[in-house]
């Protein structure tokens, strides 16, 4: 009897558990069913929405490229931006009795895709490194006396031949990887972290408890947005004149001021210190230590015995002249061990994939499809269903690069058409060497390869074309290489979140010509009103960029006194730091600080230092206080800080251009 009973109960059990997996795959089925065409996934709203975000944040970018080099990650708060543009667009309808179609996941990460695609060409275009490193001013800045820095190695910035430049080189990108795109989602299920989270934080925004935090942040998005823009005006108004307002307040003395470290009450960098790590903001602070506080100083001291008395402070023979190669030589030391740390673990984990297939340990038999859940089978199905023609793709590829190998020798007759063609040959294997990587880390080396590139073109080219080569060589290699992983990054997020590679594609593409045309537009804006170059806007890259190119064309010739052995030692402690982070036990490596951001400071000055470690200690104590409240807040909160602070940038500029001043200039004097 106990027998039957149990063969009774098991079959009672069989039947309810085959009933409970149909019920899944029909819930799950209706799901998919839900979703809309790719054609309806790309809607007018979205586009208006993805175009005003990509304008708002090309003008953040830009600020940032031209003053401190240091980008955050903004694109977890693009997605919150796109729920809050396209939700209070339907709600204002439905209000006025308009009916509206509704919001879907699949829109708001299409949305996503192209604002961030149109941002990212402000990011990456050069605009504060490769490109304008070929003006008149930094030409100067370099030195006008050195061998390989010559007068005909400059192009002033123009509108037209940037907006060529970026159109010929940005679309290359898009199609390099789209025949790999399920062997690299599907089939190697690599992560994209970035992606991964924003993905998961647009499906959030879309489930039903989704609203409820979503508002929360909205509000404190406009809070802090609101805050910030008025402090901004606030400041504007007692800054009429050289080092005026609270940009220049001594906070710690007139001494430390001197040597740059004080507050300057910038929400701008304090939201970016929110977004970025704890370990990013201290290893700035450590940089603007060990820089402006000890090294500059000592080096200055010895005026007279290292380098002339009468030399300029731009020359490259003097100060500046430690400042840049030292810069450089931290940078090189960390992007070559991550390089070569990418390659060595892109490496070592295709060769382990390559043994698991021979030895069968990965097969895809039909038992090992059923291990995977029922919503993993249907994202692989749309995901190659929708599938993008392999000959569409490689003849896009083909096409965008003759093109680009007969226009850019016209616009650079120093960079020959056949470095162009080699450029674009190599371009699909070191696109994903870093697309491989960057799935699993989280980190793009692209413009590790573009600086491998710009000192190779740099030494073989001819030392009158040197620097052009080199620096318009980094340009294409680093757009096609980081272009080609963020369309994998944003295939990864069209995956989760079940949209079409389709509607992707065509989504980057439309936010690609957006961006090559509000990208120059920003530039200038800032070009016109400011003075790039000096001050605030110093465009520390540029500097660095050409001095990368000299360096490759005249090697260590154009280095001043014990300079050289400095390079030789922050290049080696770059090197060793990177290699003690990695072999440290966790508690401890990540303490370690980081190279290439503590490099930032030696050149710019440690004033925003102090602004983003403020953010980090806002922060540590939000946590401290309410842990669950600062990670559903810090996101929203930040990014308005930023944007409240860069939406005065505008009337600024116009105030600017119209020569309206600020009407009180506060400075501090030292007692008698």
């Amino acid at each position: 009897m106990e027998s039957m009973e149990m063969e009774q109960m098991s079959e009672i059990e069989r039947v309810e558990g085959e009933e409970l997996e149909r019920t899944r795959e029909e819930e799950s089925q209706d799901h998919v069913e839900r979703i809309p065409p790719w054609t309806k996934q790309i809607t007018i709203r979205g586009l208006i929405a993805s175009l005003v975000i990509g304008v708002m944040y090309s003008v953040a970018v830009m600020k940032l490229n031209l003053t401190t080099g240091v980008l955050p990650n903004l694109n977890v708060s693009v997605a919150l931006l796109a729920f809050v543009f396209i939700r209070t667009w339907t709600n204002l309808l439905q209000k006025a009795g308009f009916v509206t179609t509704s919001f879907t996941p699949q829109e708001n990460t299409i949305i996503h895709t192209c604002a961030v695609t149109c941002y990212s060409i402000a990011i990456g275009g050069g605009f504060g490194s490769y490109l304008l490193g070929l003006n008149m001013k930094t030409y100067v800045q370099a030195g006008v006396n050195t061998e390989g820095n010559n007068p005909w190695s400059t192009k002033e910035p123009e509108i037209g031949w940037m907006t060529g430049f970026l159109f010929v080189t940005s679309f290359v990108g898009l199609l390099a990887l789209v025949p790999l795109r399920k062997l690299m989602i599907i089939d190697y299920k690599l992560t994209y972290p970035s992606g991964t989270a924003t993905a998961l934080l647009i499906n959030g925004f879309h489930h039903p408890k989704g609203d409820k935090i979503a508002k929360k942040q909205v509000f404190g998005f406009a809070r802090s947005f609101s805050f910030s823009f008025l402090w901004a005006f606030f400041r504007w108004l007692y800054s009429g004149g050289d080092q005026c307002g609270f940009a220049q307040f001594p906070t710690f003395g007139l001494k430390a001021w001197k040597n740059s470290f004080y507050f300057d009450f910038s929400m701008l960098y304090v939201g970016a210190g929110m977004i970025c790590s704890h370990l990013v903001n201290l290893s700035l602070l450590l940089g603007a230590v060990l820089s402006w506080g000890i090294m500059w100083p000592s080096i200055h001291g010895r005026k007279g015995a290292w380098f002339p008395v009468n030399l300029p402070e731009t020359s490259m023979k003097s100060l500046s002249g430690y400042k840049v190669f030292v810069s450089i030589a931290l940078i090189l030391g960390d992007g070559l061990y991550n390089f070569l740390k990418i390659l060595f673990f892109t490496a070592k984990n295709i060769r382990e994939r390559v043994r698991r297939i021979h030895a069968r340990v990965i097969r895809t038999s039909e038992r090992d499809n059923l291990n995977l859940a029922v919503d993993d089978l249907k994202r692989n199905e749309l995901f190659t269903r929708e599938s993008i023609p392999l000959w569409v793709a490689c003849a896009g590829y083909m096409i965008f690069s003759v093109i680009s190998i007969i226009v850019i020798p016209f616009m650079f007759p120093a960079l020959k058409w056949y470095f162009v063609l080699v450029a674009y040959i190599l371009a699909p294997s070191l696109s994903f060497c870093n697309a491989y990587g960057a799935g699993l880390t989280g980190m793009n080396m692209a413009y590790d390869y573009g600086k491998v590139a710009l000192f190779v073109l740099a030494a073989i080219s001819e030392k009158e074309n040197g620097v052009v080569a080199g620096l318009v060589g980094c340009g294409i290699i680093k757009s096609i290489i980081s272009i080609s992983s963020d369309s994998m990054h944003d295939m990864k997020i069209g995956h989760l979140t079940l949209t079409s590679p389709r509607s992707m594609i065509l989504s980057k593409a439309i936010g690609t010509v957006m961006g090559c045309v509000v990208a120059p537009l920003t530039f200038f804006l800032f070009y016109k009103a400011f003075n790039v170059g000096d001050g605030e806007y110093k465009a520390p890259y540029a500097i660095l960029y050409r001095n990368m190119a000299i360096l490759g064309v005249e090697g260590f010739s154009t280095l001043p006194q014990h300079c050289l052995y400095l390079c030789y030692g922050f290049f080696a402690f770059a090197m060793t730091v990177n290699l003690i982070r990695d072999m440290s036990p966790k508690n401890i490596g990540k303490w370690v600080p980081l190279p290439m951001v503590m490099a930032m400071p030696f050149l710019i000055g440690a004033y925003y230092t102090i602004d983003m470690c403020i953010g980090s200690v806002i922060v540590f104590a939000w946590h401290k206080i309410n842990r669950t409240k600062a990670e559903l807040m810090v996101p929203a909160v930040a990014p308005g800080l930023i944007c409240g602070d860069l939406l005065w940038i505008l009337p600024s500029l116009i105030l600017a251009l119209a020569k309206v001043r600020p009407p009180i200039c506060m400075s501090f004097l030292a007692s008698k």
